[in-house]
């Protein structure tokens, strides 16, 4: 596997200017490798780079376009284990849904690489020809998390090289190596300068967002350096696709199925180990199966196996970063102190890394810590409730708003509550399914701008109406 790795700038692989900082393996809680630290320089560098090569890239033909990214995808699946292995290794989740992520991000660059850029006809008279175009809008600046890195980058990078951007790609300091890899690859395809990627902290991400020459901004991440982003964007009204926090809330009506939906539950509160931005994060549940479904959940549980990732049989990995680590220990404990009810879980592993066994709590309310913040981990506080409207007010008194979900028999009845949740999207009967053909995005305080399908596609381009008279 490969174990050192350069900035690419250019199309040319770099060292940065900066000394080299230890990636955490979050299993262990040591260094597994050094990764490059860029300076605001190379930035400057790397948007020159890329701004040189919009001038002819976006002129390249549709069709050679949508061959590049399948050459992409083929080889992405060509280095597919070697891919896994670093996800993995630096993000700590368990060998087998990093390999679910490569695969996510081979199918999500082959469907990318298809999608038509339409062209709407707004008029076609004996007086004009009316069309509406679109057209790329120049360098792209991706800055992405920690805790899907090689799929984000994926959703982040391919659209731009889809529609002629070019970009400048920015990965977490926690996790850099799967994006510098992956960028590694598409350099082997695109021309020099498309792809660009730098990596460290000190001033880059500020660099980026700032830049004059920078026209669009996708960021997944945080709400309160979402806002920051925004407010540096004004300069030269960069273009925006934010992806923030979300605390998304799942109601469970009084004719659930329990056998059925209970797994289904757990699986999508406890994705990645709870540290996914659309995971369940929240859940209530009608009293009249409330202490059945509490029980079911700390079952299951119980019964995940939790370990590094790599070892054999590991369904649960740690959490990313201490930082992380902390702030879930830290609800966890203050949902203690105000009556929670810990079913399972509820206190750190012993030994190295940052292991935290999913964490069932009931007996909890609005109002706790727990229920009112985005806990982004392996902790679950399960809510009661006695009315339907009463729930769907307090799955709405949230500044959030990314997902929510309602889980019952009766789809029409589900449907007519799923209507009145504050969110980019209400699934039933499920919960943080992201597809390819779906447009996915926030609203409230979880950002704004579409991700995935041709709506997802064309936030990377800027409209232009061509009108012909015929006169």
């Amino acid at each position: 596997m490969q174990t050192t790795f350069s900035l690419f700038i250019n199309g040319q692989a770099v060292q940065g200017d900066r000394d080299a900082f230890p990636v955490i393996n979050p299993a262990t809680e040591e260094a597994f490798a050094d990764c490059p630290a860029a300076s605001p320089e190379q930035v400057d560098q790397a948007v020159a780079a890329a701004a040189e090569a919009f001038k002819t890239y976006q002129h390249t033909p549709d069709a050679e376009r949508k061959a590049m990214l399948h050459k992409i995808a083929d080889l992405i699946e060509a280095n597919a284990e070697e891919l896994a292995r670093l996800v993995t290794l630096e993000q700590g989740k368990p060998l087998a849904l990093a390999q679910m992520e490569v695969g996510g991000a081979i199918g999500w660059t082959r469907y990318t690489a298809d999608l038509d850029i339409p062209v709407k006809l707004i008029e076609d008279s004996p007086e004009r020809l009316v069309e509406l175009h679109r057209k790329p809008l120049g360098v792209v600046g991706s800055i992405t998390p920690w805790n899907w890195p090689l799929m984000i980058a994926v959703w982040h990078l391919m659209p731009a090289i889809r529609t002629g951007n070019t970009f400048v790609s920015k990965p977490s300091s926690f996790t850099p190596f799967s994006t510098l890899k992956l960028v590694e690859l598409i350099n082997q395809v695109v021309p020099a300068g498309v792809a660009n990627i730098v990596t460290g902290e000190g001033g880059i991400g500020r660099a980026m967002t700032s830049h004059p020459n920078i026209q669009k901004i996708v960021f997944t991440g945080s709400t309160p350096t979402g806002q920051d982003i925004m407010r540096k964007a004004a300069d030269n009204l960069k273009r925006l696709t934010l992806e923030l926090g979300g605390n998304d809330a799942g109601i469970v009506l009084p004719d659930a199925d329990l056998d059925k939906v209970a797994p289904a539950i757990f699986q999508t509160a406890f994705l990645n180990m709870g540290q996914t931005c659309a995971a369940l994060k929240r859940l209530y549940v009608h009293e009249s199966q409330y202490d059945d479904l509490c029980q079911r959940l700390a079952k299951i549980a119980s019964e995940q196996k939790v370990g590094p990732g790599l070892d054999e049989g590991v369904t649960f990995g740690p959490v990313q970063n201490k930082a992380q680590f902390d702030l879930v220990s830290e609800l966890v404990e203050d949902a203690k102190a105000q009556g929670g009810q810990i079913l399972s879980g509820g206190a750190p592993l012993a030994g190295a890394g940052y292991f935290y066994p999913p964490t069932i709590v009931a007996g909890l309310s609005d109002g706790v810590r727990l229920v009112d913040e985005e806990q982004f981990g392996p902790v679950l506080p399960v809510v009661r409730y006695s009315d339907i409207d009463d729930a769907v007010a307090r799955a709405n008194n949230n500044v959030n708003g990314l997902g929510g979900s309602v889980w019952g028999t009766d789809i029409e009845a589900a449907r007519k509550v799923a209507s009145r949740l504050e969110c980019g999207t209400a699934w039933i009967n499920n919960h943080a399914e992201v597809l390819p053909h779906c447009p996915f995005g926030g609203c409230k305080m979880s950002g704004f701008g579409l991700e995935f399908g041709e709506e997802g596609l064309l936030e990377y381009t800027a409209p232009q109406l061509l009108n012909i008279s015929r006169g």
